[in-house]
């Protein structure tokens, strides 16, 4: 992944966790682990929340299920973790592909 997208990436995931602003860049695998703790934390405090944000997020929901079934080799939290991480480096490089253009002046078009 390119230091744009992790970067991009890694602010997604402080915004919709609500983590502290990191201040060192952190690579892909840091990243994971710090959020297979959060998400650890919050199945054990906040699980509807939690499964609330994935739903948000658009994780797909098989993906979530099995993730959180005994059938998974991973345990729950590193398995959502990698679905989370997974999930927002598709919607950082979307949101940086996919830049949106300035549409310049709209006054006039109240509705």
């Amino acid at each position: 992944m390119s230091n744009d997208n992790l970067s991009a990436t890694t602010e997604l995931i402080v915004r919709d966790f609500d983590l502290e602003p990191q201040e060192a860049t952190l690579t892909e695998e840091e990243l994971l682990r710090l959020l297979s703790d959060v998400v650890a934390e919050m199945i054990e405090r906040r699980l509807e929340f939690l499964l609330s944000l994935m739903y948000r997020l658009d994780v797909d929901e098989k993906k979530v299920h099995f993730a959180l079934s005994p059938f998974c080799e991973e345990p729950a939290n590193i398995a959502l973790a990698r679905l989370i991480l997974e999930r927002q480096k598709q919607r950082a490089f979307t949101k940086q592909y996919y830049k949106q253009e300035d549409l310049g002046d709209l006054e006039g078009l109240e509705f």
